[in-house]
């Protein structure tokens, strides 16, 4: 991962004209099914966020940019699971991620909209969430409005622990201590409230899961 981070960020500063363009597609595969499971989401984030700081990238391009990739990677993520239907977790390679994607319908079911907002700040299932919510038809106007909605907070709380640490670590003098514990509380505002639900979620018995799998073996139809 770090030979991986090292040559983004040596690309991004090469190419800054090119960066919000990288950043888009970046956000873009990490929101997308299968895809977002293997790319480094957190790690890339602190990467861009600290070269947002340092002013080798321009901040607002970088968050538009980020923001809108995030949206067109769920609505692909949303419109495939409305084109394939829940029969998609039996075909390959989605069938090897059955497990996972169970437990983000479980997720779904009881959170509904605010599965698919929260959904994003949650590594495990961010990818997933978008693709469930197609599965189960989810109204398409309460998904765009939550998918949206939750990327516009989620580019700035990614890239601010970045962009913080690389201002720091230069004493920037001009941004107050105020400025700074706001905007690090809003963060850890963010994360804390997903982190809270993703928890009680992700921390369910699994003795109603076997439940449920004894039910669905009693009666497979």
């Amino acid at each position: 991962m770090e030979a991986f981070l090292s040559e983004l960020g040596g690309l991004i500063q090469a190419n800054p004209g090119w960066a919000a363009l990288i950043v888009a597609v970046i956000c873009l595969g990490e929101s997308l099914v299968l895809v977002g499971l293997v790319i480094p989401a957190t790690a890339v984030m602190l990467l861009i966020g600290g070269l947002m700081g340092t002013g080798v990238i321009d901040p607002v391009a970088t968050l538009i940019a980020a923001a809108i990739g995030a949206i067109v990677g769920d609505i692909i993520s949303y419109f495939l699971g409305r084109w394939l239907g829940p029969g998609v977790v039996h075909r390959p390679p989605l069938r090897r991620y059955r497990h996972a994607v169970a437990k983000t319908r479980l997720f779904f079911r009881r959170y509904g909209f605010w599965a698919v907002f929260l959904g994003r700040f949650l590594g495990p299932i961010r990818s997933t969430v978008p693709l469930v919510a197609g599965m189960m038809a989810m109204d398409q106007k309460r998904f765009q409005i939550a998918n949206v909605l939750s990327a516009v907070v989620w580019a700035p709380a990614m890239f601010a622990p970045g962009w913080l640490g690389m201002k720091g670590a230069q004493g920037v003098t001009h941004m107050s201590a105020t400025d700074g514990l706001l905007i690090l509380a809003a963060v850890l505002g963010v994360t804390a409230v997903a982190t809270v639900i993703g928890g009680r979620y992700l921390g369910r018995d699994r003795r109603a899961e076997r439940s449920a799998r004894r039910r669905t073996l009693r009666n497979p139809t």
